[in-house]
């Protein structure tokens, strides 16, 4: 089973429409489903992202074949052009840098409001609490953070409209992608 956790319903609309998403209600979360996957929407930030993360891994059983997989937009330097999609293979959150299972080389900072201005190189507002979920379940041995750029520290240009389409412009190298991974 594939658990995809993302921040914003736009985020996940674009999973929903692909694969004719069922809603449902997981606790206070939304939920979107299907034989193949699961999708919850947790909200913005570090805590709802850890909340909804940590609601599926109580909710369900885990076995070695499952994915977790946090994906969302981020906001990224002018050396990544928009709509990129960037495998996560750090992070760090209040000063600590935290290795991934990935061999990617790129670092994401986890910020607790919005980056205006490019003091980094990749920022969202999630990936942290999903990573701390995660980590703190042994069970869970296959787990990725993928983000999709949406723009150059300028979050007032988002849209959900951009947001959908971003994401949904990437879903078939999220699948390529997460074929590779598979344990």
């Amino acid at each position: 089973m594939l658990y995809i956790v993302t921040a914003l319903k736009s985020e996940a609309q674009a999973f929903v429409d692909r694969y004719k998403l069922t809603k449902t209600k997981l606790s206070e979360f939304s939920v979107f489903y299907n034989e193949n996957m699961k999708l919850i929407v947790s909200g913005i930030g570090v805590t709802n992202s850890a909340h909804a993360t940590q609601a599926f891994i109580n909710q369900y059983d885990i076995t070695d074949e499952d994915i977790y997989l946090n994906i969302g937009i981020c906001g990224a330097s002018n050396k990544y052009q928009l709509g990129t999609l960037l495998e996560i293979g750090n992070l760090t959150y209040n000063t600590n840098t935290l290795a991934l299972q990935s061999s990617s080389d790129i670092t994401l900072t986890c910020l607790d409001e919005e980056a205006n201005n490019d003091l980094f190189d990749i920022v969202d507002m999630e990936s942290f609490g999903f990573y701390d979920a995660v980590i703190h379940s042994p069970a869970i041995k296959n787990y990725h953070i993928l983000k999709v750029v949406s723009d150059h520290f300028e979050p007032q240009t988002i849209t959900k409209e951009l947001t959908k389409s971003l994401i949904f412009n990437v879903i078939d190298d999220i699948n390529f992608i997460l074929k590779t991974k598979v344990n």
